[in-house]
């Protein structure tokens, strides 16, 4: 790979990463201030482009949504966040041509599901619904076989599949509208997110030449991959939290943690907390669960924390004693912070900010694990190579 292609990909990559992470923290923000149905259609808000922003187009929204009265407030945070999305998503596809460039197959079959993807949504408006999700089928599944298929190292097959993974992110922000905040909807959303933000981070790291001259920590990887694995885990039983409104479940101030509601054993109901799928057409805005089945959700997620707490501590340890001191002690110190501001969202009521800092230090300490595990891998000696010219 030349140097120059090499650079191009590198700052692209660490551009759509940084981005990808600001748009975890927004779609953050947008959540839990209660935003998510605050355009009730979608792509569009109330049928614009932008969102009503005078009396008369405020009064036509009113008149054709009268079930979701516009909230000026909330509605642009939903419609911005949708327009940051659509600009990662374009830097997305530029990062897999450039990635699939030079095999001309593809190349056509990236531009090919971006196409499909831009016509399913403008099917999509024009409720043309079963077209449209056939489309977008395709639009995800052209990528995902380049990104199987590219014999190219795995940065490059990695900026393949994100552009798939962001086809199917943005379908998951429809469902998430227009299923009602149907919480295994939204928790998925979340995931697509992090995953979006993942891939790109690791795929900079490789492209920056993180990764190791040999394979001597070839024992450390599958306990970092375990790490990630759980911590994964961890993040979508915070989404399931967060979209079953289970967060203050424990109650806040004293007597919220480490009990709940005061009680070391207060009531639960685990098999309600967690049915996944639930009716179709149900507003799931504010929960629906009774309180035991909230509070069984937020133990869980609780449990879930102290498990995660007490491996990723361990790792953290293992890696400050190996060659990867720098690593370890970056995954300890992010580690901490977040276990902090969980508790003090419970303790102090959830207060926006500290809610929103709280899925963005989860990003953080996904992105240590994952920085960790391309330090254990060794170098891709085709990106260090200058064989291949663009």
């Amino acid at each position: 790979m030349s140097a120059r292609y090499r650079r191009i990909l590198r700052w692209l990559t660490l551009l759509a990463a940084v981005f990808a992470f600001g748009l975890v923290m927004f779609g953050a923000f947008v959540r839990l201030s209660n935003a998510g149905l605050s355009c009730p259609d979608w792509p569009t808000c109330y049928g614009q482009v932008t969102w009503p922003q005078h009396a008369q187009a405020v009064a036509h929204a009113d008149a054709t949504f009268p079930d979701r009265p516009y909230e000026a407030h909330k509605a642009w945070r939903e419609q911005v966040h949708r327009f940051l999305a659509g600009t990662l998503g374009v830097l997305v596809l530029a990062l897999a041509l450039l990635a699939s460039a030079r095999r001309r197959g593809a190349t056509l079959a990236v531009i090919t599901g971006a196409i499909f993807a831009a016509i399913g949504v403008g099917l999509y408006i024009h409720g043309e619904r079963e077209w449209s999700s056939l489309l977008a089928a395709f639009a995800i599944g052209l990528p995902l076989v380049v990104a199987i298929t590219l014999k190219r190292p795995a940065a490059c097959k990695i900026s393949v599949l994100a552009l798939a993974v962001i086809i199917f992110q943005a379908m998951l922000g429809m469902w998430t509208v227009t299923l009602l905040l149907k919480p295994v909807v939204v928790m998925g959303h979340l995931l697509g997110g992090i995953a979006t933000f993942a891939l790109l981070a690791y795929a900079a790291l490789r492209f920056a030449g993180v990764g190791a001259t040999d394979d001597r920590m070839a024992d450390l990887r599958k306990f970092v991959a375990f790490g990630i694995v759980l911590l994964i885990c961890q993040i979508a039983l915070g989404g399931w939290t967060s979209s079953n409104y289970a967060a203050l479940a424990c109650g806040y101030g004293p007597g919220s943690f480490p009990q709940c509601l005061g009680q070391w054993t207060p009531p639960t109901d685990f098999h309600e907390g967690f049915v996944l799928w639930r009716g179709i057409g149900v507003n799931y805005e504010g929960g629906v669960l009774d309180m035991a089945a909230r509070s069984a959700i937020q133990i869980a997620h609780r449990l879930g924390a102290l498990v995660v707490f007490c491996y990723l501590g361990w790792l953290s340890h293992k890696m400050a004693k190996r060659s990867l001191r720098r690593y370890g002690i970056a995954i300890g110190i992010v580690l901490v912070c977040q276990v902090l501001l969980g508790v003090s969202n419970v303790y102090f009521g959830l207060p926006l900010p500290v809610a929103t800092a709280h899925n963005g230090v989860a990003a953080l300490l996904l992105f240590t694990l994952l920085a960790t595990l391309a330090r254990a891998q060794p170098h891709d000696a085709w990106i260090s190579s200058r064989t291949e010219r663009l």
